[in-house]
């Protein structure tokens, strides 16, 4: 409406049954809308907890092995690994070292390496293995974000849902058509 004097913008409010929201306090001279600041609050509510709902924090998991670490253990942790890459998360992955085995890092790289080879379709070594202390831990970073794991998680989820309740309606069709047909068989007898 161009520069108004703050009265007459009242008035127009009032007529409206809408409220004078300012909008740029600094400008000059401030800017002012006639919006309905209720609906206005709640909508910009609404957004924000749809920012929130779309937003994908990356967690950094952690895995720890032994140096000695029998085959089925090494199995285990390792689809943890792909699990946490798979859901879009970092994996730091640490080797413990104790009394004598300090001595063997060798061992420890040599470990790290068959893990990354075993997980590298889901992820890439960020950080290559380096000892820290009586430990040595490398970071693997996983190919798709956290976002896109959510989204593809949900949407498998739908159609899980989906599948069950068309089978659960096929179950339901077919028990309705049985008793349908039971009654007549046994007035035939």
């Amino acid at each position: 409406m161009g520069i108004v004097a703050i009265r007459k913008a009242l008035d127009l409010a009032r007529e409206a049954d809408l409220d004078l929201v300012e909008v740029a306090p600094q400008a000059k001279p401030p800017v002012a809308k006639l919006m309905d600041y209720g609906k206005f609050k709640y909508e910009s509510a609404q957004k924000a907890r749809e920012s929130r709902k779309n937003q994908a924090n990356m967690a950094l998991k952690e895995i720890r092995f032994r140096l000695k670490i029998d085959e089925h253990d090494y199995e285990t942790k390792k689809g943890h690994v792909s699990r946490f890459l798979a859901g879009g998360d970092k994996v730091k992955v640490m080797i413990m070292f104790r009394g004598r085995e300090q001595s063997r890092p060798e061992m420890g790289i040599k470990l790290l390496n068959r893990l990354a080879e075993d997980v590298s379709e889901l992820g890439s070594v960020e950080s290559s293995p380096r000892v820290d202390g009586r430990n040595m831990v490398m970071v693997v970073a996983p190919f798709r974000n956290k976002a896109d794991a959510k989204a593809e998680s949900r949407k498998a989820s739908r159609d899980a849902k989906g599948a069950s309740a068309e089978v659960k309606s096929r179950r339901e069709r077919a028990a309705q058509a049985k008793a349908g047909t039971a009654p007549a068989d046994d007035d035939e007898s």
